[in-house]
């Protein structure tokens, strides 16, 4: 399987990572539906039976379109840096983005693949089980391609141009603190009245995508896996995703895979750069 190949290959290709993503979801909504258990990660952060369920549908289901191309899971063991500092390409996927979401019950988790080309998501793809949406963007250069699957059949994407006085920050339902709050306080005094619109998960990109939003900051931590998938689908949307110097953020460019803080924005012909308050040291 290829992401460079004739239009019809694309279009197969496409579907069966639907397909694949969708199957996973059903594993995540099986286990929902139960009195499931929680345990904790190295990070404290929460595990489910549901991110291991996902995960091995989704890896069962990448081995088999795409044997010669790697993954990369929060559920599994990556290789040392040294071995993958090498790879040009390879999946890097998250099997059950919003785990918090999840355990709390809120529908606001998400299933991820991404397809990374030299160091930049070229592909994602982004499941929401409980609603049973599929959101899909395709950056490569010359078939820059966005789109959501529901019930109502293909939507195409498109952000929305920033259009001031004002502006539509979507923020994390499950992370924040009082740097983030001070900040936006500040992001005010240039922009206006800041609408907040809290949602979990990699939804936030999603929700830029659709045109519903202007603005996402995050500032804590967060992992290559968790962005990468919805980072192409807002790319492909017309959307762009930075660091706060104005520079991309960057993939399997480390041993760690804790991304830089970010922010993500539905304009990207926007000057951010030179409108954006400074970021307090953290």
């Amino acid at each position: 399987m290829t992401l460079r190949a004739p239009v019809n290959e694309i279009t197969d290709s496409h579907e069966r990572l639907i397909d694949i993503v969708q199957r996973a979801g059903d594993a995540i909504l099986e286990i929902y539906a139960t009195d499931f258990e929680v345990t904790d990660k190295a990070d404290d952060s929460p595990l489910t039976q549901a991110d291991l369920a996902a995960h091995r549908v989704i890896a069962e289901g990448l081995a088999e379109l795409d044997p010669t191309t790697p993954i990369i899971s929060e559920e599994s063991d990556p290789p040392p840096y040294a071995e993958r500092r090498h790879w040009q390409r390879y999946w890097l996927v998250d099997p059950l983005d919003g785990t918090r979401e999840f355990v709390n019950r809120n529908g606001e988790f998400t299933v991820n693949i991404a397809l990374v080309e030299d160091g930049s998501p070229c592909f994602g793809i982004v499941g929401v089980p409980v609603q049973r949406r599929v959101f899909v963007g395709d950056c490569s250069p010359g078939r820059r391609t966005a789109y959501v699957i529901e019930a109502g059949g293909r939507q195409e994407l498109s952000t929305r141009p920033y259009s001031p006085p004002g502006i539509t920050v979507v923020a994390s339902r499950s992370h924040g603190g009082a740097r983030l709050e001070a900040w936006l306080k500040t992001l005010a005094e240039t922009f206006g009245d800041v609408q907040r619109t809290p949602v979990g998960s990699s939804l936030k990109f999603c929700l830029l995508a659709e045109g519903r939003a202007d603005f996402y900051p995050r500032l804590g931590p967060t992992s290559e896996w968790d962005i990468a998938a919805a980072s192409a689908v807002l790319a492909a949307a017309g959307g762009v995703v930075r660091q706060f110097d104005g520079t991309p953020v960057p993939y399997n460019a480390k041993e760690s895979f804790l991304n830089p803080e970010f922010y993500a924005a539905a304009d990207a012909t926007h000057p951010w750069q030179q409108r954006l308050p400074p970021l307090e040291p953290a």
